[in-house]
């Protein structure tokens, strides 16, 4: 699929997952990709590393792509939008990364009828094993969503989602990679506690995740069926499973997910509030 010419207004970690993954995957020509930022360095480093075009005008780069990637923090979407409006390339489609940034939100910046699209991506997108939900605006068509799947999916995998679940995604994935932190952390401490060394605990929990985690997308066998497989009669397995169902494990997870979602959209409708967008206007 030809993307056309890509600009990443922000250059940070994101956008350097996402220049990265196209680049290496092929997906994108390095003389496709341009990105600006307020860090010379930074731009600098981007050049260096994947040999990509930079710019310290955000105007130029608007008028110039086809394809423009809001990847700025949430809290500077306005500051940085608001001087391009008129400025974007005719035709040209908007995807953003900005947490919490509705597309209702977003497409106040632009001309009337810009096409928008939200995604939510996460973090292992860096090591291109990211896991992204995309959600159309107003204006989006179905060929602007193959175009965004196109672009999450040369650092992972993508999904469209209505943006009503955006939230969810956010609670769940996009805050998912702290919760299973976490979960490494407690097992190498478990590793530990019974006689490893650190760095062979850590490793071995870090590896058991992530092959369990490909286990289950490669075969795509129900979670249940896979633990069953290492479950055996009066085994180790099932004793741990125990302790775990003991310590609410799932209800804890479930909890936290919820909790998060919540938070995403309190969140949410604050960042709306600050860039003056009414709930239920578009």
């Amino acid at each position: 699929m030809n993307l056309g010419i890509i600009g990443f207004l922000g250059g940070g970690n994101m956008a350097g997952a996402l220049i990265r993954g196209l680049i290496e995957g092929g997906s994108v020509a390095k003389e496709c990709i341009v990105a600006s930022d307020l860090k010379a360095d930074r731009l600098a480093w981007l050049t260096e590393q994947y040999g990509i075009r930079t710019t310290l005008d955000n105007k130029a780069l608007a008028e110039e792509v086809d394809i423009l990637v809001v990847a700025v923090k949430p809290q500077a979407v306005g500051k940085v939008l608001a001087p391009l409006g008129g400025h974007l390339k005719e035709g040209a489609l908007v995807i953003s990364v900005a947490a919490g940034v509705s597309t209702a939100a977003l497409e106040t910046f632009f001309p009337k009828g810009t096409r928008v699209v939200r995604t939510m991506p996460n973090t292992p997108a860096i090591v291109r094993a990211g896991a992204t939900a995309i959600a159309p605006g107003t204006h989006a068509t179905g060929d602007d969503l193959a175009r965004a799947k196109a672009l999450f999916e040369a650092v992972g995998r993508a999904v469209i989602l209505d943006e009503s679940l955006i939230n969810a995604v956010t609670g769940m994935s996009g805050s998912g990679p702290a919760y299973l932190m976490v979960i490494i952390e407690a097992l190498a401490d478990g590793g530990v506690m019974v006689g490893l060394h650190r760095d062979t605990a850590l490793m071995l929990a870090a590896q058991t995740v992530f092959g369990s985690a490909k286990l289950l997308l490669e075969t795509g066998e129900h979670p249940g069926r896979l633990k069953d497989m290492v479950t055996s009669p009066g085994g180790t397995a099932i004793v741990g499973l125990h302790t775990l169902e003991s310590g609410a494990l799932r209800k804890t997870l479930m909890d936290a997910v919820g909790n998060a979602t919540r938070r995403a959209a309190e969140l949410g409708e604050d960042l709306d509030r600050k860039l003056g967008v009414v709930p239920g206007e578009s």
